[in-house]
């Protein structure tokens, strides 16, 4: 696993910043905004948004004195990559299985 797929995940092992995702990924928001869907202070928040960029996972983009938070998609790759390798890997045994139980129900009918 390469350091961009660590920080990604580490940027989603905590439910705030999952949270945080999940909201940015319906709309852009300031920290003010993303403040108010909290129970924390704004510096808490700023630290979450912090990890979540050094994850790759959002962007900030100036905007006159706002700094605006948007979900990068792109960012998100090195995790569906990792998880795409367990869904063929799952997807191979689910298979497998189906296989081994289609041979055992044709032989317990004849």
């Amino acid at each position: 696993m390469n350091d961009m797929t660590q920080q990604a995940f580490r940027a989603l092992s905590d439910p705030t910043r999952r949270d945080i995702v999940r909201l940015l990924s319906h709309d852009d928001m300031t920290i003010a905004q993303l403040t108010d869907q909290f129970d924390m202070t704004r510096a808490a928040v700023k630290k979450h948004l912090t990890v979540l960029s050094d994850g790759g996972l959002i962007t900030v983009e100036p905007r006159g004195r706002e700094r605006v938070n948007r979900l990068n998609p792109i960012g998100m790759g090195p995790v569906l990559d990792w998880f795409q390798y367990f869904d063929r890997f799952w997807d191979d045994r689910l298979a497998s299985l189906k296989t081994a139980i289609e041979i055992q129900t044709a032989k317990d009918i004849s």
